[in-house]
């Protein structure tokens, strides 16, 4: 981990940051010796709650959805036979 003495971290404060925000942390020291630890806050994001079928009824999937354009593909694949 890298080691920031105080006066090189207030001067480059804002870029130290932005950096263990983006999960580089970092350590500021005084006379050598290890004070404080700068680490990236984990935030819980909140995710929607997926809601499955709730599109049901607006589009129609046809039976057949793995065929269409199955002799293209397999002759991209194997050529003409």
């Amino acid at each position: 981990m890298r080691t920031f003495n105080i006066h090189a971290a207030k001067t480059h404060l804002s870029r130290l940051v932005d950096e263990a925000a983006a999960g580089q942390p970092f350590v500021i020291a005084k006379a050598g010796k290890p004070m404080a630890q700068v680490v990236p806050i984990r935030t819980k994001k909140s995710k929607a709650k997926k809601r499955i079928g709730f599109m049901k009824g607006i589009f129609t999937v046809p039976d057949d959805i793995k065929t269409p354009f199955a002799a293209e593909i397999e002759e991209m694949f194997y050529g003409d036979k």
